[in-house]
């Protein structure tokens, strides 16, 4: 359509949601499927923070706010990166936004011009590129495979950057792999940041809180300070908190560079709700027992993932460190054929017979930046992941 911007035609739709959408549908014509694609706890939100949003409305904290956050939002966030990460902010250096989403693609669109390049580790989360492309940037993917653990190394984010490089979006535990990079590994990364001065850092710390094991969490500037005047480090209260639908993503940074993205909000969306603003405070100050009960269930629900995927034909899959997400590979399987007569050619092939064949929504990993694998989401019911994952392994079985 000739009226559409030519930027939009660089630019594909979500392909998690596509997937959802896809099972919903499918569901609602009354077929048997169960969706693994949607990136959502299935808990809900604490009764504590719910509280709270009740009494905003009922406080009548129901009107425009600051374009980008109120003065206790902004102050209870920066207690958080000073608790949780050793982090001192001033609330004149916090952003607070629509969602997570949107605190990235502000500041991408506040700092890229035609020609400047992105890298971004790749399994990367699928919209990462997209943002880039649509505030007219370049995506740089840098890929690290199932030997290095999803993970990249020095050695090639030092390949990757050039004099065009704005950005290194970076992302621990990852969306789509669980993988999360160690203190160590992080620091063999900011290494080689701190010989490019040029490059700046953009932090993705959704998954923070939803780590297992003996995984330690840390982000780029705590790592290493030096960074700190040149990154964005940003994180919000979608997963571990149980608020994907409240919207409420902050960042916090440099001054000039959150002015510039509260200019890009002003022109845009404006406030975030204000009702989710005020649960928001509570879900930062008040108690996160709740955390540790969530993350043993995510943990027992991964182990299973994790064991059945494993037992399935032409499947390996590895143990995430964090999130919520498997990521196995299916190279197992390609060339095989399915039941149905699909030849399975990639993961694309795989996903779609999966589907149409034994009712499994899960996403492809070319979505992702990285093949043949697919992501299985498991934040959902013990029952609905035993039975999705005996019917990947009877799909798997009868491959020929």
């Amino acid at each position: 359509m000739a009226f559409l911007s030519d930027n939009l035609s660089r630019v594909k739709p979500s392909p998690s949601i596509a997937v959802s959408t896809k099972a919903l549908e499918m569901k609602a014509a009354g077929l048997d499927v169960i969706g693994l694609g949607a990136g959502e706890p299935d808990f809900d939100t604490p009764e504590h923070i719910r509280a709270a949003g009740i009494r905003a409305i009922e406080d009548g904290h129901t009107r425009y706010t600051a374009v980008d956050g109120i003065a206790a939002l902004k102050e209870a966030i920066c207690a958080k990166f000073l608790r949780d990460n050793g982090l001192s902010y001033s609330p004149s250096q916090v952003t607070v936004s629509g969602g997570g989403k949107q605190v990235l693609i502000n500041a991408l669109f506040a700092t890229l011009n035609p020609g400047d390049e992105v890298v971004i580790p790749a399994p990367y989360w699928v919209s990462y590129p997209d943002m880039v492309i649509l505030a007219g940037g370049t995506p740089v993917p840098v890929e690290g495979g199932i030997d290095t653990g999803f993970k990249i190394t020095a050695a090639q984010l030092e390949a990757a950057i050039t004099p065009k490089t704005k950005w290194f979006i970076f992302n621990s535990p990852s969306n789509p792999t669980g993988a999360g990079y160690s203190f160590d590994e992080l620091k063999a990364l900011t290494d080689v940041l701190m010989r490019h001065p040029h490059v700046w850092v953009m932090t993705d710390d959704m998954y923070e809180h939803l780590v297992f094991d003996d995984f330690k969490f840390c982000t780029p500037a705590e790592v290493e300070p030096a960074l700190y005047a040149r990154t964005l480090t940003c994180n919000g209260v979608s997963k571990a908190y149980a608020m994907t639908g409240w919207r409420i993503g902050y960042a916090a940074g440099p001054e000039a560079l959150i002015a510039a993205m509260r200019k890009v909000q002003s022109q845009t969306t404006s406030n975030p709700c204000s009702i989710s603003q005020h649960a928001a405070v509570e879900a930062l100050n008040g108690s996160h027992e709740f955390i540790a009960s969530n993350n043993a269930v995510f943990k027992r629900r991964r182990d299973m993932v994790v064991e059945m995927l494993n037992a399935a034909e032409g499947l390996v899959c590895p143990v995430p460190d964090g999130a919520f997400y498997v990521y196995p590979s299916l190279a197992g399987c390609i060339g095989k054929v399915s039941a149905g007569g699909v030849t399975i050619n990639n993961d694309e092939d795989f996903v779609t017979a999966l589907l149409t064949e034994h009712g499994v929504a899960v996403v492809q990993g070319a979505a992702f930046g990285l093949s043949p694998n697919f992501r299985v989401s498991y934040a959902t019911s013990d029952e609905a992941l035993r039975d999705a994952c005996t019917r990947i392994q009877a799909f798997c079985a009868s491959l020929t």
